[in-house]
């Protein structure tokens, strides 16, 4: 079983930052891409950011690209979102997932394990 634990998220002013981190418990994290997705009420799961297994390729939704920035750390099985330039619009529960494979992914029916989610609120 594999437990993914999000933190970070928190209250940040419009133009502010924040970093989530993601920790994995399992031994073959490295094999595996991950990624991050957000979800406000009413609304369905929206993709964020992808990263292949070996963080050489990442992918991004059109809405966070220039001001996200997904990396993962492989020794200490660890995946990441930098958000920078928040916006209002950016408030959501944050979700980071494994991918069922190890290339990047943008659907949620590619991931098999999913984390506990982590509030982030951008206020005007």
């Amino acid at each position: 079983q594999v437990q993914l634990v999000e933190s970070g998220g928190g209250l940040v002013q419009a133009g502010g930052s924040l970093r989530l981190s993601c920790a994995a418990s399992t031994r073959t994290f490295s094999s595996y891409a991950m990624g991050w997705f957000r979800q406000t009420p009413g609304k369905e799961r929206e993709f964020v950011a992808t990263i292949s297994w070996r963080g050489s390729i990442t992918s991004y939704a059109d809405s966070v690209k220039g001001r996200f920035t997904i990396s993962r750390d492989n020794a200490k099985n660890t995946v990441y979102l930098q958000m920078n330039s928040l916006r209002p619009e950016d408030t959501a529960v944050y979700y980071c997932a494994r991918a069922r494979g190890s290339g990047t992914y943008s659907q949620a029916g590619s991931y098999d394990y999913w984390g506990q989610g982590t509030q982030v609120t951008v206020s005007s």
